[in-house]
């Protein structure tokens, strides 16, 4: 069975992403994407955030699996409009994987300077992971799945996670590139 999941030696991956429009945010293309783009990362165990390049789309998009955010209080998501992620028949008390956040054309309003040491991997590049410098917090401005922008500002602990994809205009520069350079250099 193939893999979902782009694989290094791809040219979507080299490629540099484009900007979605906004009037395609909504539309039913846009939609079988996003939700594309949530079933394979939700077929990965490891995986926490995923990249349009990453399932073969050249687009400004990246999703962060609702994982990510079980363990904090402090989520996005508790922040955030969720209606549309609302469980029906769900039981009071109950805990229940918050939806994954889509980020469409994120934009990077602010790095902190101080940065922290890493290992990172990659779903598009199996099994191979490498030390990479991060830094400990950032700031992003994006569009969410229904076209609403939103800034959302996070640190280490969350944003370590999830970093890769949000340098993503093209995977193999920004993302693999320091991955692989890390790999080969260690022993």
């Amino acid at each position: 069975m193939k893999d979902p999941i782009t694989q290094v030696g791809d040219p979507v991956l080299r490629t540099v992403a484009k900007p979605v429009p906004k009037a395609d945010i909504g539309t039913p293309t846009l939609t079988k994407i996003l939700k594309k783009m949530s079933a394979a990362l939700a077929k990965e165990g490891f995986g926490v955030a995923i990249a349009a390049p990453q399932i073969g789309e050249s687009l400004r998009i990246f999703v962060v699996s609702g994982k990510v955010f079980e363990e904090s209080d402090e989520s996005p998501e508790a922040n955030a409009d969720t209606s549309h992620s609302d469980v029906e028949g769900e039981q009071k008390g109950s805990r229940s994987t918050p939806p994954d956040m889509v980020f469409i054309n994120p934009e990077i309003t602010k790095l902190s300077r101080k940065k922290r040491e890493m290992s990172e991997g990659c779903l598009s590049v199996r099994g191979k992971y490498g030390t990479v410098m991060r830094h400990e917090k950032a700031s992003v401005r994006a569009w969410d799945e229904s076209g609403k922008v939103f800034d959302l500002t996070e640190s280490f602990e969350q944003i370590s996670q999830w970093c890769e994809e949000l340098t993503s205009r093209s995977i193999i520069p920004n993302i693999l590139q320091p991955i692989m350079a890390a790999i080969a250099s260690s022993p």
